[in-house]
């Protein structure tokens, strides 16, 4: 399996002790964020690139522009500045994520965003991955409407979608879209008291053998159905973040999966 890793799973970090900690784990793709760490508001991107480069590793993506379907006030700016600094990075692709507080958003809208976002990407050879949420208040759920969108937007050559397997089993999806699919995120829920329609980032941790969220047979599938792009890492749980030793926290949930899958 093609592993990666997310700062977010290690945000207490410094970027280069980051890069290091996935060298260590045999890892050569990693993501970088704009919220937890924010290494786009405190880093050069020039930095970034150099670090990496020197690491040996490939940035997967930049996580994330928000709320990317509602394109209007300072989103259409915010998205050209961070497009921009991917690219300064060398990073392959930005993560796409949907306003996530209750509104509605109209699927008109979804589709006028996507074709706005477009030539921003285009124009920096920069991929846009689709991640819908699958929280109940989410005004994009499911990659099956996140793909006619693309579709309706003409966006097919720029737009992939990332299956993130905490908002798969929160959305209550069964439909895979391998072949549409730019990247996976992996992350576990293993409290037993807690009910789907109330899981919260704040419930993810990495996957072991109490996990509840299928990602087991989430990975088997798309292994199956031939999908060989990075699987990346991204628990949001406290407690992972304060593990004294992350990194080999990461390797027993690698090699779990590994021998499991």
């Amino acid at each position: 399996m093609r592993f990666a890793i997310n700062h977010i799973t290690a945000p207490k970090l410094s970027l280069e002790d980051f890069f290091s900690a996935a060298g260590t784990l045999g890892l050569t793709e990693v993501e970088i964020r704009n919220d937890l760490p924010d290494v786009v508001g405190t880093v050069d991107p020039r930095d970034v690139k150099a670090a990496a480069e020197k690491a040996g590793l490939t940035i997967i993506s930049i996580n994330a522009l928000y709320p990317f379907n509602v394109w209007s006030g300072d989103l259409p700016q915010r998205a050209a500045v961070l497009a921009d600094y991917a690219a300064a990075s060398g990073a392959k692709a930005l993560v796409m994520c949907p306003l996530n507080d209750g509104t509605k958003v109209a699927f008109e809208d979804l589709v006028a965003a996507l074709k706005a976002m477009k030539p921003i990407l285009q124009d920096r050879g920069l991929t846009g991955l689709v991640e819908p949420l699958g929280f109940p208040i989410s005004s994009l759920r499911t990659k099956r409407e996140a793909l006619a969108a693309i579709d309706a937007a003409g966006g097919g050559d720029v737009y992939r979608l990332v299956h993130d397997t905490f908002h798969h089993h929160l959305a209550g999806e069964t439909e895979f879209f391998p072949e549409r699919t730019g990247l996976v995120h992996i992350s576990g829920v293993v409290d037993p008291a807690v009910a789907v329609t109330d899981m919260l980032d704040a419930h993810r941790v990495l996957v072991d053998a109490a996990d509840r969220l299928e990602n087991l047979a989430q990975i088997r599938t798309l292994v199956d159905a031939g999908f060989e792009g990075p699987y990346s890492f991204e628990p949001f749980a406290a407690e992972v973040h304060a593990l004294e030793d992350p990194v080999a926290a990461m390797r027993d949930s690698m090699a779990y999966i590994a021998r499991s899958v």
